[in-house]
């Protein structure tokens, strides 16, 4: 029989000699999703006894880990803007650098807020989860949010988590290339399209790599080719002094400021850096 506290210790170690970051809090995350108990509760109770059930459970969880699945996958969970999402190998995981992305759609949408406005209007193209969507109704109560997909498949996990988070009336799930299934123009738009170009796909780490979806990944040979497209589409399926909201990587901003500039005319752009200081999200202001 092992106790909590030799499991965490022994998975710890053997995390971390296989070269897995944050081992600490990935072991702590696999007790808890065997045990069903908090952080706390794991803490709290290091002489509890796994039970034999647990103790496969675990040996087979890290396991998987070490083959380089994501922990995500293995809990099926990822928190996003505060909030759980169901995650399986039908999507992208959510990351943390995409929260900008919804920070600056409700900074967007609370600032042009007044009693007399329409409900606010957003579509969240390439919804994978569900995670940006359903965070912008989330936190704005009023709004209505349509969520597109080209994978049927993604759909489905989203429409899990509409359901768990109770915002299925209030976001619309559309499976669809990029805005054509949208069937009206919208305020604001904002998309987290691939933007990975098809020459470092081989470079990326194994847990995204050989895990998440490749169509969520590749961004073709340029890293902007979706984004590109969704341009194409932009200007009527958004209204006017609408707002767009691109995710984007690293000096992708260089690349995609004068595709912008030479396709739209009188735009407001700016680009917001994370906390890293790269320029992670376009904001472009339509007239």
């Amino acid at each position: 029989m092992t106790s909590l506290r030799q499991a965490l210790h022994r998975s710890i170690h053997l995390l971390k000699d296989h070269g897995i970051e944050d081992s600490h809090i990935e072991a702590r995350a696999l007790l808890q999703f065997i045990t069903n108990l908090s952080a706390a509760e794991v803490y709290a109770s290091p002489e509890r006894m796994l039970t034999k059930k647990e103790e496969g459970l675990l040996k087979g969880l890290l396991q998987r880990r070490l083959r380089r699945e994501p922990l995500a996958y293995i809990t099926n969970k990822k928190e996003f803007y505060g909030l759980d999402f169901y995650v399986d190998q039908r999507v992208l995981i959510p990351r943390p650098e995409t929260e900008l992305l919804v920070e600056s759609a409700i900074e967007f949408a609370t600032g042009k807020a007044n009693p007399d406005a329409k409900t606010t209007t957003i579509a969240d193209i390439g919804t994978g989860c569900g995670a940006i969507a359903i965070s912008l109704a989330a936190n704005l109560p009023t709004c209505r949010v349509y969520a597109t997909d080209i994978s049927h498949s993604a759909l489905e996990v989203a429409s899990i988590n509409c359901q768990r988070h109770n915002v299925s009336d209030r976001v619309i799930l559309l499976h669809g290339n990029l805005l054509e299934p949208l069937p009206h123009p919208v305020d604001i738009i904002v998309a987290n399209l691939p933007y990975i170009s098809s020459m470092e796909l081989p470079t990326l780490e194994p847990e995204v790599r050989e895990f998440e979806p490749e169509i969520a990944l590749n961004g073709g040979n340029s890293g902007l080719e979706l984004i590109q497209q969704l341009l194409s589409q932009v200007e009527q399926k958004i209204n006017p002094a609408g707002c767009l909201l691109l995710e984007i990587g690293q000096h992708q901003h260089e690349d995609l400021a004068p595709i912008l500039h030479s396709n739209f005319q009188a735009i407001r752009l700016d680009f917001i850096a994370d906390l890293g200081g790269v320029k992670r999200v376009a904001r472009i202001i339509f007239p």
